[in-house]
């Protein structure tokens, strides 16, 4: 059962590959084609209904009906010039039907029809015209569409002779049939190309962003685009800044990282050098003598694994935790008696109980940490502390150090947080913590804090 059901579902895939291949190579390849294509065919499919409809229906029943009633007074004045004795009532009769009818009689006594039917035209008003004339009068007829461009000749077989009817033919026909196919055809074109200008403005946009997205991708950045076309392709467009904003601080993040790496190697690196050059080349040598020299390169050697390791935490980043639920206020509360444990002083920690958002755990103790070290560092004495607004919660972690003046503040915002201190600290704590918070989706600012010294405030969203 199974693999009958399978056969007969390769046997459809199968199938549709072979009608895929030949339609693939029929469809147009680029978007506004496939979207010129895609309205096209219901207008072309729309007006042949229209068209179809006209011919079959509306056309068709006025044609018929028109027919029948012009063989409908044909019949009345043939039944009463049967009943007339003699020629001049005969004559009267045509006469005041011509008049009242719009339709011109004459009558040939003696006369036969040389040749019967019709000659047809295009259009079914002969053919209707040719069926009411067999079916409402029952007589051999000849019907002539080429006597007069105006005129129709319908000539009638009597018994005594030949009755010929001049009939207009705006009587039988309804009106010029090309008028309607021009108005089909013309305004099938005008809402094709309106159709045509718009989705040329909406592939415009989607072809503006595809250049931007390639000219990037090749290193070419020439700045955000401007958000074009419909709300789907201007939130592409959004999207597609933000991505570019987001790369852009990335590689400056790293690129200061790597210029840092000469920086803050270069001391340790060149007191390295000199004490090796400082050493004896000869003579007998005391291993005491060298004992604070030996001291002095371990030291460089942790500074300089101290440094590494720093780069290579801030490169590893915090992508892989997963952001949970956190108590922040627990949090602050173990940080803090954490920076006691190391010789930090912490003034106390504000904020209410049982605030919650949902962070990295790992990766925000490690900001707090690194905030809470530099704190300790510059300053002595600290204080936490913990804002909740409807949106975010703001965490503030400031010290009573020198501080930084306003310029210097904006100089290391403009620098993404990277600094270095003059203590051989390597600079990359403010990096660190910005990469984590915006990870988070949320921001970092540096302000003046109440206790003399620098505020960093972290907001993040719940």
């Amino acid at each position: 059962m199974f693999s009958s059901r399978d056969a007969d579902v390769r046997e459809r895939d199968d199938a549709w590959q072979k009608l895929d291949r030949p339609l693939r190579r029929i469809l147009p390849r680029s978007l506004m084609g496939r979207s010129m294509l895609i309205v096209l065919i219901p207008l072309l499919v729309t007006q042949a209904i229209a068209l179809g409809l006209f011919y079959g229906t509306y056309l068709n029943v006025v044609s018929r009906r028109l027919s029948d009633g012009v063989t409908g007074e044909v019949s009345l004045v043939i039944a009463m010039i049967e009943h007339t004795s003699s020629e001049a009532e005969r004559t009267l009769v045509l006469q005041d039907a011509s008049s009242r009818t719009q339709l011109g009689f004459s009558f040939q006594p003696g006369e036969t029809l040389s040749r019967y039917g019709t000659n047809h035209v295009l259009g079914p008003m002969d053919d209707d015209f040719a069926r009411s004339i067999r079916q409402n009068l029952g007589r051999p007829y000849d019907v002539d569409w080429s006597e007069s461009p105006q005129t129709v000749r319908a000539s009638i077989q009597l018994p005594q002779g030949v009755m010929v009817v001049m009939v207009p033919v705006k009587r039988l026909n309804i009106g010029p049939i090309w008028l309607f196919v021009v108005w089909a055809v013309s305004s099938s074109i005008v809402l094709f190309l309106i159709a045509g200008l718009f989705m040329r403005n909406q592939v415009r946009a989607i072809r503006r962003l595809g250049h931007a997205a390639e000219l990037f991708g090749m290193g070419r950045d020439q700045g955000p685009i401007r958000p074009q076309g419909a709300r789907e392709v201007r939130q592409a467009a959004i999207a597609f800044n933000r991505m570019q904003a987001r790369v852009n601080r990335f590689v400056a993040q790293r690129t200061a990282v790597l210029a840092g790496v000469s920086h803050d190697l270069r001391t340790p690196l060149t007191r390295l050098r000199l004490t090796v050059a400082m050493f004896p080349t000869f003579g007998p040598i005391r291993a005491e003598t060298l004992k604070p020299d030996i001291a002095d390169m371990v030291a460089d050697i942790e500074d300089m694994e101290r440094l590494i390791g720093s780069y290579l935490s801030f490169a590893r980043g915090e992508g892989a935790e997963e952001p949970v639920l956190t108590d922040l206020r627990g949090m602050l509360d173990d940080v803090a008696a954490a920076t006691v444990r190391a010789g930090g002083q912490v003034l106390g920690v504000e904020g209410r109980e049982g605030v919650e958002a949902t962070v990295r755990p790992d990766a925000l103790r490690r900001v707090l940490t690194n905030l809470a070290e530099n704190a300790r560092r510059h300053g002595g004495a600290m204080r936490f502390s913990l804002r909740e607004g409807e949106r975010n919660v703001e965490i503030t972690v400031e010290d009573n150090g020198p501080g930084l003046s306003a310029s210097r503040r904006a100089a290391i915002s403009e620098l993404n947080g990277t600094t270095a201190s003059q203590d051989g600290n390597s600079g990359l704590g403010l990096t660190i913590v910005r990469d984590i918070i915006h990870a988070h989706g949320g921001s970092i600012r540096l302000v003046e804090s109440p206790l003399g010294g620098l505020g960093v405030v972290l907001s993040l969203p719940k």
